[in-house]
């Protein structure tokens, strides 16, 4: 329990994280009752900073919430226009048509877009509302009622020395109340963490499933450039060693989006998530594309791949759980923008019915049972077999029956029922002497580069002085047993090269490179020991992407 003295605000609700999630709830709640007091807290230096998406955006949850988005100048103006979907090989592909795709797949109506502008607009439409967002402000703790619930955020911590204590700048921050308190911070927040552990809000869920998404902007040859074309792939070169896939988005300005997914609950710890990404570009369809071209940024983020099974608990006493944080994304779709905005909308009229009766600090029941019996929850369900397919049996048969799945959920029923996750993505990592290294190709330097070159392109920088946000909670178990046991996989599935074994007086030593992190969460979710824990660094710090 903290003894710091610190000032405090009051306010009806407090929304931490200003993602699509956050805003919609910000702005649903003034439309609600424009005399309602909303604040919105943003640990980067702006809002849509540490944004990172597709992102191929449904407008379902646009069209909800401001219907007259187009003429308000929202940033979503590149329809798609085509959609591929391709099997990879290695020397080769085969384009899978698209009628045997089932109805949802399509992405007909859909916007390729920069998740981050468009935070960045929706940002302004709340603060027009009257709005009060607060970016650089990072949420280090949660503030608890004398009755146990959670009663607001500290926020604007800074100035604390390596060791933690206050150092001569030391700034206090604030608390700041709320009658409810909104977690919408994304993929394995570190305050929603917190509040799922003390509430038990995952009790009867499956394990949440997650995948780790890194992304490179590139400005291509005109000639190359199709805008509006939306082109997916599956195969190599992951193969047998892990799920996932990429995608590449032809946005305007002869800029394409050529992201890579790799579902984190591979076994081998050899396997390396970056460099299957970098190698990936080497395939002769998109070497050719990129032949000529010039990569502009660079970023990475989890991804909740859990879907309906792993949903938690959404409500607790004083606050829920929005979006990614609740972990909303459509895996077959690579879509959870829409859901992200429909659970703000959700919680907001929960929230603002709950305050109109006089209520404050309890659970928003009324949210729970729209998350789960309205769009979202009908968006999940329907999908709830794809990822436990691919996870037991495999990409090629998950593509057949999951395929069927979705067929027959589209008219109401499964032949399968709703199958279950295995073990958590951390559990599934085997140990690294029943597998084979794997020999990576050194990275080019015109279409495939080194992690640390392309964190240059994320543009992430921390406060050196600040204690370390990735704390161990045995300093002992990466080189006692992570390294013997699993080759120490944290030297490979950190996409920013946070992590290194180095050798020192002829002994290992775990080093923590700290100012590098794009705040992905991976280390959170797979270290096989959980002895990595994420916390938020000061405010302001982290990545800083232009347009992801």
């Amino acid at each position: 329990m903290t003894t710091t003295e610190r000032e405090a605000m009051e306010y009806d609700v407090v929304i931490v994280g200003a993602g699509p999630a956050g805003l919609s709830a910000a702005i649903r709640l003034k439309q609600l009752d424009a005399d309602l007091s909303v604040v919105v807290l943003e640990k980067g230096s702006e809002v849509g900073a540490h944004i990172l998406s597709g992102a191929v955006l449904d407008p379902a949850g646009l069209d909800a919430l401001l219907p007259d988005w187009r003429e308000r100048g929202a940033p979503v103006t590149v329809p798609v226009r085509r959609d591929n979907f391709h099997l990879l090989g290695q020397g080769g592909d085969i384009r899978i048509p698209n009628w045997p795709m089932p109805p949802l797949m399509s992405n007909h109506g859909c916007y390729i877009v920069s998740m981050g502008n468009v935070c960045r607009w929706m940002a302004e439409q709340a603060e027009a509302l009257g709005v009060e967002v607060f970016v650089g402000m990072a949420c280090s703790e949660l503030v608890w009622g004398e009755d146990g619930c959670v009663k607001g955020a500290v926020a604007g911590e800074f100035g604390r020395n390596p060791d933690g204590a206050p150092g001569p700048n030391y700034e206090p921050g604030m608390e700041l109340h709320g009658k409810y308190v909104f977690l919408s911070e994304g993929v394995r927040g570190s305050l929603s963490k917190q509040v799922m552990e003390r509430f038990a809000l995952s009790d009867g869920k499956c394990p949440q499933k997650f995948g780790l998404g890194m992304k490179e902007i590139w400005e291509i040859d005109p000639d190359k450039h199709f805008e509006g074309t939306v082109t997916h792939t599956m195969g190599w070169p992951l193969g047998k060693n892990a799920g996932g896939g990429s995608f590449i988005y032809h946005l305007e300005n002869n800029q394409v989006y050529v992201g890579f997914v790799v579902h984190l609950n591979y076994e081998n710890p050899h396997l390396y998530p970056y460099m299957e990404f970098q190698r990936f570009k080497h395939h002769p369809m998109v070497a050719e594309l990129l032949k000529g071209g010039k990569r502009v940024a660079y970023g990475a983020r989890a991804i909740s791949e859990g879907g309906w099974q792993s949903i938690p608990k959404v409500v607790f006493p004083g606050g829920a759980l929005l979006g990614c944080s609740a972990g909303l994304v459509n895996v077959p779709r690579i879509k959870g923008n829409h859901n992200a905005m429909l659970s703000g909308i959700a919680a907001a009229e929960a929230a603002h019915e709950a305050i109109a009766a006089g209520r404050a600090g309890d659970e928003l029941a009324a949210y729970e049972t729209a998350l789960r019996d309205g769009p979202v929850g009908r968006d999940l369900r329907r999908v709830r077999n794809v990822k436990p397919m691919w996870s037991r049996w495999g990409m090629l048969p998950s593509l057949a029956l999951g395929g069927l799945d979705m067929w027959t959920n589209s008219i109401g029923f499964s032949l399968f029922g709703t199958l279950r996750h295995g073990k958590s993505d951390a559990a599934a990592t085997g140990e690294a002497a029943k597998f084979q290294p794997i020999d990576y190709p050194k990275p080019d330097g015109k279409l495939s580069f080194d992690r640390l070159t392309n964190v240059a392109f994320s543009f992430t920088n921390h406060e050196e002085s600040q204690p370390c946000h990735l704390t161990l909670n045995d300093p002992s178990v990466p080189i006692a047993q992570n390294l013997p046991k699993y080759d120490e996989p944290a030297q490979r599935y950190c996409p920013a090269g946070v992590y290194e074994v180095v050798e020192k007086d002829g002994k290992p030593e775990f080093v923590i490179n700290f100012q590098n992190c794009v705040h992905c969460k991976t280390c959170d979710i797979k270290d096989p020991a959980q002895n990595i824990e994420w916390r938020t660094p000061q405010g302001g710090d982290g990545p800083n992407y232009p347009n992801m």
